[in-house]
């Protein structure tokens, strides 16, 4: 018998064609389904165009604070911001204001990205951007709860005052699936969320996970995955909603769910919702 799970979307941002008042009524149809979370890609200079493999047309931090806007109590979340591509003060003054902005509302994904001339194309430094990551997260970690100084192996300051700080907590959220990635979010993040797995698969790496936190000496994590329909008959969407069960039964928390292309994404989002019984 499957457990419940928290039903998410992530939004088609993979189209310069899709208007921003469109998005914005997918988030709010997301919200009326009851979707719990939204979540927007990133990529700043890919390579190649815009498509299923490069999503992120609009930036997603200032989009989601353009979203809060729209809705009252869908989640927001970045899935995933590439953090290695980015100023990490940057980073943490944006996402800090999307979450008061937002009532709370903001979960800041965060990756170390996979395109080296994507990063070439933007002046960052592809090797290292792991040990980078760990520190920029260490670093939010300070800024978020008010420390008046860090010094790290990338970054440091002293003296500064950061503003606005989180009045609720702002989960971070790690995404990978390497065995580097888990033991990123073990030791850094509130939450992992996976992609592209078997529900075997990510059980495996869940139990990885879950003793990496415990050496850690941790709290609980939430975990989620990523998962993908893009349409079909009765049968297909039958098996897509079993995929989420089972995903369930594996251990997610969260089942994040990308229904495709812009067109007819809302329709596929709705029957989903019907479906899985939200």
């Amino acid at each position: 018998m499957s457990v419940d799970v928290d039903l998410q979307v992530v939004l088609p941002d993979e189209s310069p064609e899709l208007s921003p008042d469109r998005l914005t009524e997918l988030a709010v149809d997301a919200e009326s389904l009851g979707y719990q979370t939204a979540w927007l890609p990133d990529h700043i200079l890919p390579p190649g165009p815009f498509g299923p493999e490069f999503g992120g047309v609009y930036e997603p931090l200032t989009t989601l604070a353009y979203l809060a806007a729209h809705t009252e109590r869908l989640r927001l979340g970045t899935s995933v911001l590439v953090l290695p591509l980015r100023n990490p003060f940057v980073v943490a003054k944006q996402a800090a204001t999307v979450h008061r902005l937002s009532g709370g509302r903001l979960t800041l994904g965060l990756g170390i990205g996979w395109n080296r001339a994507e990063f070439t194309a933007v002046g960052a430094e592809f090797a290292g951007r792991g040990a980078r990551t760990d520190d920029a997260l260490a670093l939010l970690r300070a800024l978020f709860t008010g420390a008046s100084s860090y010094h790290g192996t990338h970054h440091a300051f002293d003296g500064g005052a950061f503003q606005p700080l989180p009045s609720a907590p702002l989960p971070i959220m790690v995404g990978g699936t390497s065995e580097r990635a888990l033991a990123r979010a073990a030791t850094l993040a509130d939450e992992w969320q996976g992609f592209a797995m078997t529900p075997d698969e990510f059980a495996a790496r869940l139990r990885t996970l879950r003793r990496l936190r415990a050496q850690a000496g941790g709290e609980p994590i939430r975990a989620g995955i990523r998962v993908e329909w893009t349409g079909g008959g009765p049968r297909e969407l039958a098996a897509a909603v079993a995929q989420v069960h089972r995903m369930a039964d594996a251990g997610a928390d969260a089942v994040a769910v990308w229904f495709g292309a812009h067109e007819g994404f809302s329709d596929r989002m709705r029957e989903f919702a019907a479906a899985y019984g939200v």
